[in-house]
């Protein structure tokens, strides 16, 4: 899991073309799609992790406003397989960011919605603001979840919170199982290598760099090439056979969240067409 390792030592490593006839120029910028900066707005830093406030496509200005992050995020401890938590009680603090990474307000929780390791890593935090609140006190607009699967090629970025750094890749596939010691993900996000996520990145938002819309969250990478160990996931595909992949990081699918959120951000794991794990 991709936890902060506070205290840790880290050591971060930190083509031009010719120019083209003016009507060609033109041309390819009318096919090409437009291109929404990616930032740290709506981003927040968890004690330990990352996140985002977000919304769905029916949210309303006046609903409670929702913080994602992970499921081994949640305070209290990960979550064991096959266990989902909701409508558990959280007073959780969130520090807001704006784009250029700087704090510009504390956020707190009523409750944890929703968390859950099993089949995804995901948690889902409501809050004492509404969505209109934060945009009128900060100046900070909620993070729009897609409600569409993420495509094998994508550009994205990843963006936490935690450490104000911005990780620019490609989705490179999607891997059938993932498995990481007692917890098993399924079509997890695989990002090429130039997304080198750490610890303390958990929980951070997978943005498509096209559309600015969140697709997916960050959560974990085979660290020194272990076998389906903590820290050192194995991907799993349908004939069993295990493939390990050591330096490479891993995301969750949130395309399915949007299915299981009701009036109010109500998580209603009742609703016709939700598909996320159930207690």
């Amino acid at each position: 899991m991709r936890k902060p390792l506070a205290g840790a030592l880290l050591t971060l490593a930190l083509l031009g073309m010719g120019a083209a006839p003016a009507a060609a120029a033109t041309v390819a910028e009318a096919a090409a799609p437009a291109v929404k900066a990616v930032d740290f707005a709506g981003t927040v830093a968890l004690s330990n992790c990352s996140g985002s406030v977000v919304r769905l496509p029916q949210s309303q200005p006046d609903d409670p406003a929702l913080v994602m992050s992970n499921g081994h995020c949640v305070e209290g401890g990960m979550p064991g397989p096959g266990v989902v938590v909701v409508n558990r009680a959280s007073t959780r603090t969130f520090s807001l960011l704006n784009g250029a990474g700087s704090k510009v307000a504390t956020l707190r929780a009523s409750k944890l919605a929703y968390a859950t390791m099993t089949d995804t890593d995901l948690s889902l935090y409501q809050l004492t603001s509404s969505y209109r609140q934060i945009q009128t006190r900060y100046g900070i607009a909620a993070l729009e979840l897609d409600t569409a699967r993420p495509a094998q090629g994508t550009a994205i970025k990843v963006v936490s919170g935690y450490w104000k750094r911005i990780y620019s890749c490609s989705i490179d596939g999607f891997a059938y199982r993932l498995k990481e010691a007692d917890w098993t993900f399924t079509d997890s996000i695989r990002y090429t290598s130039a997304c080198n996520t750490i610890g303390g990145t958990s929980g951070s938002p997978i943005v498509n760099e096209t559309t600015g819309k969140v697709v997916g969250v960050n959560n974990t990478g085979n660290e020194s090439g272990g076998r389906c160990t903590l820290n050192n996931p194995c991907e799993v595909d349908q004939n069993g056979t295990v493939t390990v992949r050591q330096g490479i990081n891993y995301g969750q699918q949130t395309y399915k969240v949007a299915g299981c959120v009701a009036a109010g951000s109500r998580i209603d794991l009742g609703l016709a067409g939700c598909a996320l794990p159930k207690p």
